[in-house]
């Protein structure tokens, strides 16, 4: 399946707490990448992606932070930016080189630990550890206290986690996605059209079909913004700013095709873009086919998750 660390000029680094149950997963460009950002969810926790819009000035970035935490989790970018800067790596402002590095958030807070959450330490070492080596997946990083299928209540969830996948073209191009699934909803195969992981009823050992609930004009019973699945798409070709964020919209359709319901008022569901540079690619091919490995990559941390804390993963049942 590959994963995103197959695309030339990225690195992943991550850390967790696996006693908390938190962590974060730092996507690291030290020559640089040019961004862009998508945000559908109504319950966002993001940094810098203002930056990333075409009409401001900034091109590249150097790193994206995924993070559970919630908003907290975002002090793990100082981390991120500590090491670049340490490393000589960041925009060119005379003064000092200042790493670029937008960052999103999930909410991990209900399980684990709730006082325990990623901080600049923790981004730090994330950052510290990156390689282009194959990383794990699963109850890894950013996705080490993500949970699924929280539509019928947060006692029927089931675990989320961390997944990662790459396609490569016959013109050399390779387009990788890595993914933190932390979804009000559930988590169908598409293919086969059968839930994976989402709400589980434990009593009956049955699933429960969320889009059913919803028929039924069901009102959630979880807490607003508790939620989200955050990601991020990386190629090496060359794209504008403008194509990036469009590459990052496309993508989102990864994310339709595999969670239901997803982009609530409940989660903050994001995706970054970054170009690495290389050969031109039409955008309609690197959206679409981004579009594809998000959806690997999502099943891919489905399938890898491990049961925590009494909440059981796809492999469990």
């Amino acid at each position: 399946m590959g994963q995103i660390t197959d695309v030339p000029g990225v690195k992943v680094g991550q850390k967790e707490n696996l006693d908390a149950l938190t962590g974060c997963t730092v996507v690291l460009f030290e020559n640089g990448a040019v961004g862009g950002v998508d945000v559908r969810g109504s319950a966002p926790g993001t940094r810098e992606t203002d930056l990333l819009n075409p009409i401001n000035l900034v091109e590249k970035v150097h790193g994206i932070l995924l993070s559970g935490g919630s908003a907290f989790g975002l002090d793990a970018a100082s981390g991120v930016m500590q090491y670049l800067e340490e490393n000589g790596i960041g925009l060119d402002v005379g003064v000092a080189k200042v790493p670029i590095v937008p960052g999103a958030v999930l909410f991990d807070l209900a399980v684990g630990d709730s006082k325990v959450r990623p901080n600049k330490e923790m981004g730090y070492e994330a950052a510290q550890s990156a390689s282009t080596e194959k990383f794990k997946t699963g109850n890894a990083g950013a996705g080490c206290g993500a949970t699924v299928g929280k539509l019928a209540g947060p006692d029927f969830c089931m675990k989320g986690g961390l997944g990662s996948a790459s396609v490569r073209l016959e013109n050399g191009i390779v387009i990788g996605a890595i993914v933190a699934v932390n979804a009000v909803g559930e988590v169908r195969d598409p293919a086969a059209g059968k839930i994976m992981a989402g709400a589980y009823d434990r009593k009956r050992n049955t699933m429960i079909d969320s889009m059913l609930l919803l028929e039924k004009n069901y009102q959630a019973v979880i807490p607003a913004g508790t939620n989200t699945t955050i990601g991020v798409v990386a190629l090496n070709a060359n794209l504008t700013k403008s194509e990036a964020n469009k590459v990052a919209q496309m993508a989102q359709d990864g994310y339709a095709r595999t969670i239901y319901p997803v982009h609530t008022m409940n989660d903050g569901d994001t995706i970054f873009a970054a170009a690495t540079g290389g050969i031109r690619i039409p955008v309609d091919v690197a959206g679409a086919l981004a579009a594809k490995v998000m959806e690997l990559a999502i099943l891919n941390a489905i399938q890898s998750a491990e049961g925590i804390a009494g909440i059981p993963a796809y492999k469990d049942i």
